[in-house]
């Protein structure tokens, strides 16, 4: 069996995210918890960067467009937050184009909209 890519990192980011879905459960609209996710990776000493932009070059060109991507944690993984019913093809084809654009290799979805706090995780 192969390793997980970022097991340990993975781990922590799925722990936060669960304690943020514990405590606030489904049904918030993503910011607020961009915002708790935010004091929870503070309080939990896990780096991250929020709402980083990544431009696009075509042709050797920089497009006007940028991605933003919601989070970059411990400088290796893209996390993205949703507030949706499931996670669905477009959100996972929206990660890879971040991963694409960031040349990073590893995207998580965390969808906080369910019941249940859900998590895909995105490799390119």
């Amino acid at each position: 069996m192969a390793d997980l890519l970022f097991k340990e990192e993975s781990y922590k980011i799925i722990g936060a995210c669960f304690e943020v879905h514990k405590i606030l459960g489904h049904g918030f609209k993503e910011a607020v918890y961009k915002d708790a996710l935010e004091f929870e990776f503070r309080k939990t000493n896990i780096a991250f960067e929020r709402e980083k932009p990544y431009t696009i070059t075509y042709k050797e060109q920089k497009l006007k467009h940028l991605f933003v991507a919601d989070f970059i944690v411990l400088d290796t993984i893209i996390l993205e937050i949703k507030a949706a019913s499931s996670i669905g093809d477009p959100y996972i084809k929206q990660t890879l184009n971040y991963l694409k654009a960031s040349g990073l290799k590893l995207g998580m979805v965390i969808n906080f909209g369910s019941p249940s706090l859900t998590y895909q995780r995105v490799i390119i």
